[in-house]
């Protein structure tokens, strides 16, 4: 099978699937090696379909355009790491990502996409049974997340609650996320 019938037949998968595909699984399915799969997935980024790379695989954003989205930035442990995250699905969020800005490689973004209590407890059982420690400890608790809600109310709660928690640094309120790149995490409060 040749790269464009894959990528395809791929974009396919994703766009059918309501949950995320491993690239072990999809380089199986289509007897190519991992790398071809996350080549796959950039020439069909570049192709403007918004695919996200998850702990759990890959998945295709299909709701990206009718969400509100608000990056917060935060400091906490690795001991806060369940009850912040529940606090965002609570109410009413998904955790799409966790952002470090670290001093030699900037910004490092891990996608995650977060929906349900399940998901959560997913992903901090695989930081529990792995070797791999959250991006957080490389800047000493400090990270941000883009969060998404339908609505802005919702996101507002769900920064008054991670505020109310002692959770919050600053949020940002994002038209373009590709804005974002070039702004550094302060303790002063601003939107863009």
């Amino acid at each position: 099978m040749d790269g464009d019938k894959r990528r395809e037949q791929i974009l396919r998968l994703l766009q059918e699937g309501a949950l995320p595909i491993s690239g072990a699984l999809l380089a199986q399915k289509f007897e190519v090696s991992r790398q071809v799969i996350v080549q796959d997935v950039a020439l069909l980024r570049a192709q403007g379909y918004d695919i996200l790379a998850t702990a759990r695989g890959y998945i295709l954003n299909k709701e990206a355009a009718s969400m509100r989205k608000r990056v917060v930035a935060v400091k906490h442990d690795e001991g806060k790491l369940e009850e912040e995250l529940e606090i965002i699905i609570d109410n009413g969020g998904t955790v799409r990502d966790v952002i470090i800005m670290h001093p030699v490689y900037g910004e490092l973004v891990a996608g995650l996409l977060l929906k349900t209590r399940r998901d959560i407890k997913q992903f901090v059982d695989k930081v529990n049974t792995t070797s791999a420690a959250p991006l957080m400890q490389l800047t000493k608790g400090e990270h941000m997340h883009t969060i998404e809600a339908a609505t802005e109310e919702e996101l507002d709660i769900i920064e008054q609650e991670l505020l109310n928690k002692g959770y919050i640094k600053k949020c940002y309120v994002l038209k373009d996320v590709a804005l974002f790149m070039s702004i550094s995490c302060n303790n002063a409060r601003g939107s863009v």
